[in-house]
């Protein structure tokens, strides 16, 4: 199991595959697990690269280094360990943070950018009211939930149509250590629609009809402030849409990457 060693942290990666590369990088509720329906899809086609925020999974960090302003950096060391210069970016939520500073820092190392169920830190007058929205209902949903209670990165219907999958990312998001995303500070890292001015990597946003943290007007909003960038509706799908409704996102993601060629 390969680690990359920081100064304050030890970063877990896997990889797999052969081919042109693409970076997974998971949300707040997620760590290299939940991309157990992307990995065997894309290693087809692609070398895949899956990694643990630090923090979060089996990187391990002192919550006093655990911001997301190390996050871009963890990636360069990540990719950089892995051997690969350029790669495609396919970011879920916090991950979503991740990928667009880096592709800010690194744009000739980014090939393509996905950004699902995430507004990547652009604020956007809806992603404010969003994320004031997030903040309140904080302590009331985004605590671990019981066993068949919705995590809010899922539809909230998830155990009606899905209970199977429902409980599977619940028990997912339990292995992450307590209180991870406490730390993150997802705040010290958003972006001015401004600073994307001359954006020119092939950018998608994917959202789920059902998200309940960033509806899709939310990211419409978003894909509008990205010169270039499209967006794609997800019907059935709540806040994760590579988790709830796998074919449809690999589908999805896959003729986009086809289509860039990445």
């Amino acid at each position: 199991m390969p680690y990359v060693e920081r100064a304050q942290a030890k970063l877990y990666y896997e990889t797999y595959g052969d081919g042109p590369a693409v970076g997974l990088a998971h949300g707040a509720g997620g760590n290299t697990l939940v991309w157990w329906q992307q990995v065997p899809y894309f290693a087809r086609t692609h070398r895949v690269v899956a990694f643990d925020h630090r923090g979060f999974g089996r990187s391990l960090c002192a919550p006093e280094h655990a911001q997301a302003r190390h996050f871009a950096d963890d990636l360069a060391a990540i990719l950089d360990a892995a051997g690969i210069a350029r790669a495609a970016l396919v970011c879920q939520s916090m991950g979503g943070w991740t990928g667009l500073q880096f592709a800010r820092a690194h744009p000739e190392r980014v090939t393509a950018l996905v950004l699902s169920g995430t507004p990547a830190g652009i604020l956007t007058p809806q992603v404010l009211q969003a994320l004031a929205a997030i903040a309140a209902a904080a302590a009331a949903e985004l605590q671990a939930p019981a066993w068949n209670h919705p995590h809010p990165a899922l539809a909230a219907d998830i155990f009606t149509r899905d209970p199977e999958r429902g409980f599977l990312y619940a028990q997912l998001a339990g292995l992450n250590p307590p209180a991870a995303l406490a730390h993150v500070a997802l705040q010290e890292v958003m972006t001015n629609p401004s600073a994307l001015a001359g954006w020119s990597i092939p950018t998608l946003l994917v959202g789920g009809t059902h998200d309940r943290l960033f509806a899709p007007e939310v990211l419409r909003e978003v894909a509008a402030a990205i010169p270039g960038a499209r967006f794609r509706e997800i019907p059935y799908a709540g806040h994760s849409p590579y988790f709830e409704t796998p074919e449809e996102f690999n589908l999805v993601v896959g003729r986009f990457l086809a289509e860039v060629k990445s």
